[in-house]
């Protein structure tokens, strides 16, 4: 299904709620201790466009187990996390260690900004969601919400799977080149949907209990929900695995290096 009204789908929010709630064991038990999209991508550009400072307060937006979480209160900040699957955070204060005092959780919907703002209005000197603003049928309530919430100048880091190669509608392709008298492989992907905002349902993990929602938005859309609030971006990572599969006759992400399956960015409050 598709929609033309700037990527809102408050409607599904609900279910995309129940279908998390019935994956979050799962998924945690899967991927809980980190995968190689996390170890080798996301977490190393995100750490890298936080800059986490000793003391902090940061915000942990669609936190899930609670991993990153918990790497932020290693590195010295204090974290309120929060997700709306209470499965989600039941694991994510299981996997806590008891004496990490500098993490907490919370049972809260993204896309309610009432509820989001209960958690400090102008207390965060950052935010972070990471993988999580493509899971959220609506984020203009957060953007509106962290635009209080955040102090002046305050850094806002988020990671999504790349807008503009990861859609509803691609196609993965491998294909053998000839060339100097020599075979070679060739993946890519091919790209026939973009700009619409679309909302699909598709498997993060293969085997996990239910199709999770993945709500696409370009660009334009993403980032403009941020702009709209008087954020500014000043830092954008395209992370891509470095090193190819064993075999490259394997279609994956891992064999395509000029191809980035994910993006990070980071937007910074302006003063005012």
């Amino acid at each position: 299904m598709s929609k033309d009204i700037g990527g809102d789908f408050s409607e599904l929010n609900e279910d995309a709620r129940g279908i998390w709630d019935a994956n979050a064991e799962w998924w945690d038990d899967r991927i809980g201790d980190g995968n190689a999209f996390q170890c080798e991508l996301i977490e190393p550009a995100t750490e890298r466009l936080l800059g986490v400072k000793h003391g902090e307060v940061l915000l942990d937006i669609g936190c899930g187990a609670g991993r990153f979480a918990r790497r932020m209160a290693e590195l010295g900040g204090h974290v309120v996390a929060f997700d709306f699957s209470k499965q989600f955070i039941e694991r994510a204060k299981e996997r806590t260690p008891a004496d990490m005092k500098n993490v907490e959780y919370h049972v809260i919907d993204a896309t309610d900004k009432e509820q989001v703002l209960g958690l400090g209005v102008n207390s965060f000197d950052g935010a972070v969601a990471s993988m999580a603003l493509m899971d959220i049928a609506s984020i203009e309530p957060l953007m509106s919400a962290l635009r209080e919430m955040l102090k002046p100048g305050a850094r806002f880091v988020f990671s999504v799977m790349h807008p503009c190669f990861q859609t509803a509608e691609i196609t993965k392709f491998m294909e053998e080149v000839e060339a100097d008298g020599r075979v070679t492989l060739r993946s890519g992907v091919k790209v026939t949907k973009y700009l619409t905002p679309t909302a699909w349902k598709g498997l993060g993990i293969i085997g996990q209990p239910e199709e999770q929602y993945y709500f696409h938005r370009p660009l334009s859309v993403l980032f403009g929900a941020c702009f709209r609030e008087g954020f500014v971006m000043d830092g954008m990572e395209e992370p891509a695995f470095k090193e190819k599969s064993d075999n490259e006759r394997v279609l994956q992400w891992r064999n395509m290096p000029e191809i980035p399956p994910a993006l990070v960015g980071r937007m910074r409050l302006l003063q005012g």
